[in-house]
């Protein structure tokens, strides 16, 4: 938090102490209202509304789901008065990135707790280019019911290629892109935000720039956006520079919003690049297109090992040519020397922790190098090994701080988690699937004020609800959704760590979803408020203004 900020914060909560439970007589506006009865009235907020804007003090009204009035509400009628003095009240944090829709349709995870407690109202899911392809089925099951937080759709690009064309590295002939288009189309029509793609993986690698362009411009007719984990964040193949552009590119040549999301310079040897990629995407922005990034406040990845270190050319036909391969010796050794360089890339076998080997559960939480050494193998052929029995995902430790930093300071960075929802005591996975939203508050706004809160805070709602077009929401405002988070800043604490990582955030003492109470004292109450959001709906929204 600055120094400015926790000194607005103390006027507040100071003048307020002085006179309560009347509002403080340094000018609080009244708010016009009608007599009917708030559902909530949050008193004496410090409120940060999403906009960037100075944090001020001020009452907020909620009523049938909404936000019903803004400014000196004492006397008004309510049917519970939520004491907010010394507290801030922001709009609920939208997760551009998340891979929560899995863990939403199992029952347990359903009311997304560990979204709520950190004071995610709202997950952009799909991204990476993945996802299923027929997203009113998806909306389906999500429905079905019921889930704790609202749900944006994408539509994966890579999912789109794979069920036309499987995993085969050729452009498509013009009946299959065709066909693409449509279901691209589809998608759109039934309430998607845009595409996805991840043309670092297969088998959206295989995808040439023109394909994405011509699947993008299907998106934007439609005034969707495009989002990408883009082709190579570190020197693998094209350089992380040449990734970026192409991004830049597609958004000129579609005329779409485009986000390069979770961004980073990923290992030593584009270490401190975030300088070249900021000034690239500046260079951009200043033409007028219309690119943005998202980045997760962490200094470590997570992926599957095999998209980590395998080739992509030994990918090519999916899994079984993969085996195939594997079992040649000749491809065996070619894939084994790029496999080294790829591991070099990452920082070595010491930077990689396994973090879900279902056919080895023994080694969840352990680092490739000690497991390796354990068992009297080269690390790369302990990685063989484990990838011919099934699917492991890693922990990659791989970026710098000051990058992080950089990235994170652009006026044109969002949050994001890029984490999914894991039954306790499933793996172990990422701190961030549940401590993304938390850690950024409390390391990057209180402990080091990279960041000022107003801009945080910004970064993870009224920036997003923009870029993605969810205009019912990311702003405190008359008007708006009433998804909203009670929070004292220098309370909040992302708990979980790389060791530990189901530890649930801390400080978020109160939650409105859809404005019901889901998070009340800092505890989830099992309430499925969120629905799954469409598209044109989010932009049917009324002009009122806040009073």
């Amino acid at each position: 938090m600055t120094p400015s900020t926790r000194r607005r914060l103390q006027r507040g909560l100071t003048c307020l102490l002085c006179v309560l439970p009347l509002a403080c007589s340094s000018g609080r506006q009244p708010a016009v209202v009608d007599t009917r009865i708030f559902d909530f009235v949050v008193r004496g907020a410090t409120l940060v509304d999403g906009t960037s804007a100075p944090a001020r003090v001020t009452d907020v009204g909620i009523r049938a789901g909404e936000i019903a009035a803004i400014g000196d509400l004492a006397g008004q009628p309510a049917r519970r008065i939520v004491a907010a003095q010394g507290l801030v009240l922001a709009p609920g944090f939208i997760d551009t990135h998340s891979h929560a829709a899995e863990g939403l349709v199992r029952e347990e995870l359903r009311g997304a707790d560990a979204l709520l407690t950190q004071g995610v109202t709202t997950v952009v899911v799909n991204p990476d280019g993945g996802g299923p392809v027929d997203l009113y089925a998806q909306r389906q099951v999500l429905e079905a019911d019921g889930v704790g937080v609202h749900v944006a759709q994408l539509i994966g690009h890579g999912s789109v290629r794979r069920q036309v064309m499987d995993f085969d590295d050729a452009p498509p002939w013009d009946d299959q892109l065709g066909r693409m288009v449509e279901l691209v189309r589809r998608a759109m029509e039934n309430g998607a935000f845009g595409m996805s793609s991840g043309t670092f993986y297969a088998p959206g690698s295989y995808a040439e720039a023109d394909e994405l362009v011509r699947l993008a411009t299907e998106v934007a007719r439609f005034g969707g956006l495009y989002t990408s984990h883009i082709r190579d964040e570190s020197n693998y193949t094209v350089g992380v520079e040449a990734a970026v552009q192409e991004v830049v590119d597609l958004a000129r040549e579609a005329d779409v919003t485009s986000v390069v999301t979770h961004i980073k310079a990923l290992g030593p040897p584009v270490w401190g690049r975030s300088r070249e990629l900021v000034e690239l995407i500046e260079k951009a922005r200043g033409e007028g297109l219309r690119v943005y990034a998202d980045q997760y406040p962490y200094e470590a990845s997570a992926t599957q090992l095999g998209a980590a270190l395998l080739p992509r050319w030994a990918q090519v036909g999916g899994r079984v040519a993969l085996l195939e391969r594997l079992a040649r010796e000749q491809d065996r050794r070619r894939i084994l020397v790029e496999m080294e360089a790829n591991l070099e890339r990452r920082g070595g076998a010491g930077r990689i922790q396994f973090r879900s080997v279902p056919h080895a559960p023994q080694l969840e939480g352990r680092r490739l190098d000690a497991v390796a050494a354990e068992q009297g193998l080269e690390p790369l052929e302990l990685s063989i090994s484990l990838i011919q029995g099934g699917s492991v995902g890693i922990v990659s430790f791989n970026m710098d701080p000051n990058d992080v930093d950089r990235f994170m300071s652009q006026p044109w960075t969002m949050t994001c988690s890029d984490g999914g929802l894991v039954v306790s005591g499933e793996g172990v996975p990422h701190p961030r699937n549940v401590g993304s939203f938390a850690r950024k508050i409390e390391t990057y706004v209180v402990g080091r004020e990279v960041v000022s809160l107003e801009r945080a805070v910004h970064s993870m709602t009224g920036l997003p609800a923009e870029v993605f077009g969810l205009q019912r929401r990311g702003v405190v405002a008359v008007g708006r959704v009433a998804d909203l988070v009670l929070f004292d800043p220098s309370r909040v604490r992302a708990t979980a760590t790389y060791t530990e990582p189901h530890r649930l955030s801390e400080g978020f003492d109160f939650v409105w979803v859809a404005g019901r109470l889901a998070v009340a004292e800092g505890r989830p109450n099992g309430v499925r408020a969120g629905e799954v959001l469409h598209r044109e709906r989010e932009r049917a929204v009324t002009s009122r203004s806040s009073s």
